[in-house]
């Protein structure tokens, strides 16, 4: 489904202009597919898509992710993440799926080998379920993440470079010259650091750049500072073509909200629900996963404290940074809390919970069946397009 296009964006070039191949006098000029949309963001449980709440969110466009490694587990249409993205699909959603390569405990297998050979036919039993239904494939996950420390170099892009060539070779010959799926590379993280940014990010974008049938490249901006993301867009937009779009399929403050974890609640609060005074953050919110609050709680809980309202416009001011560079095709949000978010709670545990728009598991149900809102609800829906 098309999108409904965004006002003229404001005009910006992004940093040195020669490292476009093209005409660079369209950087900063919103392109026809460039959508600007929001949706929603399911990562490994789209098991736990609800249209309803969809609809309830006013969201068009669904992500998700497949690890490769389920495709030995049996049939991949069977499994549940491409059960699900295709099933959005066929009822007239936009979709994203992510093909994950979880390396972490493994080294990269060499172009050539039976290892890698293993892995491509992996991809042709995947392919055939989802080519031509998702909208967008985007070949990785977080692929500098999800790697041994010492494989982030050429051995990394390598492998990367061969799965989107095999990729690539599949959608033509399976899928024809006007394939409804678009191909992108995906993610980058934590670019607002210097150290990320390697030759392998570089051979990354270089590639990105220099393959006709990649349409751009995903980010995953998982900050501490709304700011830091200016860094992504700087370092991607002139490594890209002018005519490449860009995808936001992941993207938070969690590291903001980590920081104030062990932050003493508001006296407010803890007069009002009964918390003594010295009672942190982290502890309230290990009692609402241990008795999920009310809707009113919670919204006092989030609302009574300064840390977290000093971030109430996030939604808004990043859709608005993305938008505004006229490249951004689409972006999704964390859209509901999952059981690994709350497992074994303590001060240290990443809070990926707190920008759910969706809060199951903090937040009783309203006895309807759906999740309960969280605080994101009413940003997220006043930023869909159309």
């Amino acid at each position: 489904m098309a999108v409904a296009a965004l006002a003229m964006p404001h005009l910006a070039a992004y940093g040195d202009p020669s490292l476009n191949k093209e005409d660079d006098t369209s950087i900063g000029k919103p392109l026809d597919h460039a959508q600007g949309a929001l949706g929603a963001n399911f990562n490994q449980n789209l098991d736990a898509l609800d249209y309803r709440e969809l609809q309830l969110a006013r969201a068009q466009w669904v992500r998700g992710f497949f690890p490769m490694p389920a495709t030995d587990d049996g049939d991949p249409a069977d499994h549940f993440a491409i059960d699900t993205i295709t099933d959005a699909s066929e009822r007239g959603y936009d979709t994203i799926l992510s093909l994950k390569f979880p390396y972490n405990n493994a080294s990269f297998p060499e172009p050539g080998s039976a290892e890698m050979d293993a892995e491509l036919d992996r991809l042709d039993q995947v392919l055939p379920t989802v080519m031509g239904k998702v909208d967008i494939i985007t070949i990785g996950n977080e692929p500098f993440i999800e790697s041994l420390p010492a494989e982030r170099d050429h051995r990394l892009n390598e492998f990367y470079e061969t799965v989107a060539r095999h990729v690539i070779d599949h959608r033509a010959e399976q899928c024809g010259q006007n394939c409804a799926t678009t191909l992108y590379m995906g993610a980058l993280n934590r670019l607002d650091l210097e150290n990320r940014r390697t030759p392998a990010t570089e051979r990354w974008m270089r590639f990105v750049r220099e393959t006709p049938e990649i349409e751009g490249v995903d980010i995953h901006p998982h900050v501490p500072d709304g700011d830091n993301v200016q860094a992504f867009l700087d370092y991607i937009l002139p490594r890209m073509r002018a005519d490449q779009t860009f995808l936001v399929t992941e993207f938070s403050l969690v590291w903001y909200w980590k920081q104030h974890l062990q932050d003493t609640i508001s006296p407010e609060f803890a007069q009002k629900y009964g918390f003594h005074t010295d009672t942190q953050v982290w502890e309230v919110i290990g009692a609402a996963i241990e008795e999920p609050f009310s809707e009113r709680q919670w919204h006092d809980f989030l609302t009574s404290s300064a840390w977290f309202m000093e971030q109430a416009t996030f939604l808004h001011d990043q859709m608005a940074m993305y938008r505004e560079t006229g490249r951004l095709a689409v972006a999704t949000y964390g859209f509901k809390q999952d059981n690994l978010m709350v497992r074994n709670w303590s001060p240290n545990k990443d809070p990926w919970l707190l920008n759910s728009v969706f809060a199951p598991y903090t937040v009783a149900s309203r006895g309807s069946g759906m999740a309960a809102p969280g605080f994101w609800l009413e940003s997220f829906r006043s930023l869909q397009n159309g």
